[in-house]
């Protein structure tokens, strides 16, 4: 990246840094993929149990490689023959790994889910989350993180679980410009469970890595 494309992008990195923080969320502003990890690792206690949400931005940073090492009891969905029973036992994990569809400068998270299993845990359960997120998710306010779940991550996750929705046929959903909820009546639709973290009364249980590099979608 220009050197002075990259300083104006450290300098958003570290306003919305803040303002998480003035959200009682701790952030922290990781350079790379892998020194993301390293953060993730440095808050986990080796041992511990541990679940995540499906995460193409984890998968990019080879997150899910150390979840599966040996050192975490870690509730592997992918693994389960009971994913809801997994899902349900994740609610009592010492940490949640996910990352965010979106962050806004204001130092709000906005999340969206099929099933609502990821948005129950950053809401309440784990003792801790951890999100890693690329600087991509990085928007404005919520009206455009609304806008970039509709037009950006929808169809790309239903591209991506073979989704028949929509939005996997047209790639933006047919709710954009209108309201948080509108969309299709598909079986298959991913957007059915909307969360908006604001400011956290439980002081540093959400724990955001903003990364200096495109993840997920």
């Amino acid at each position: 990246m220009d050197k002075n494309l990259n300083a104006a992008v450290m300098l958003q990195l570290e306003n919305v840094k803040k303002a998480l923080e003035k959200n009682n969320m701790n952030a922290f502003i990781a350079q790379s993929k892998e020194e993301a990890c390293n953060i993730a690792v440095s808050l986990m206690k080796e041992g511990a149990v541990v679940a995540s949400g499906g995460s193409m931005s984890l998968s990019e940073c080879k997150m899910m490689d150390i979840l599966r090492s040996g050192k975490y009891e870690y509730l592997d969905r992918e693994k389960a023959q009971d994913k809801i029973e997994l899902y349900r036992k994740s609610f009592c994990a010492d940490y949640y790994l996910c990352s965010s569809n979106a962050v806004t400068e204001k130092g709000e998270l906005y999340n969206v889910d099929g099933n609502g299993n990821r948005v129950a845990c950053i809401a309440y359960g784990p003792e801790k989350i951890i999100m890693i997120v690329g600087r991509n998710k990085i928007v404005k306010d919520l009206d455009e993180a609304q806008s970039r779940v509709k037009r950006y991550a929808a169809p790309a996750n239903c591209q991506r679980l073979s989704c028949k929705t929509y939005c996997y046929e047209k790639g933006v959903c047919m709710g954009e410009g209108g309201s948080m909820t509108d969309g299709c009546l598909s079986d298959g639709r991913i957007c059915s469970q909307y969360i908006v973290s604001g400011y956290q009364r439980l002081k540093g249980r959400i724990n955001v890595i903003l990364v200096n590099e495109e993840l997920g979608y």
